[in-house]
């Protein structure tokens, strides 16, 4: 399986994401990407990705509200304070492409 994340949201300004954009984590570890990748989200990421690519993501509380089979977490840049960007990631698995 295959990590797709994708930016939901964005509250505040991000200088390295738009709403859209997205990136894969193919084989559960090897980053490709045709978009900058910000370090800061990436961290908040690492918890979960590669239990993400075998388990259901209600196993760790992120499951989305409407699509159980989608996970959300949130880069860690409180924005209303920093007048940076928190980003959404929106996590899915789709089958390994070679």
């Amino acid at each position: 399986m295959d990590i797709v994340v994708t930016i939901k949201e964005i509250k505040g300004a991000c200088p390295t994401y738009k709403v859209g954009d997205s990136f894969v984590l193919k084989a559960g570890y090897q980053l490709v990407s045709d978009v900058p990748v910000c370090m800061h989200g990436l961290a908040a990421l690492m918890p979960y990705y590669n239990a993400l690519r075998v388990s259901e993501p209600a196993a760790w509380g992120l499951a989305g509200k409407a699509d159980k089979s989608k996970a959300y977490v949130q880069c860690p840049d409180p924005s209303c304070h920093t007048g940076g960007g928190t980003v959404i990631f929106e996590i899915s698995t789709v089958e390994a492409s070679d």
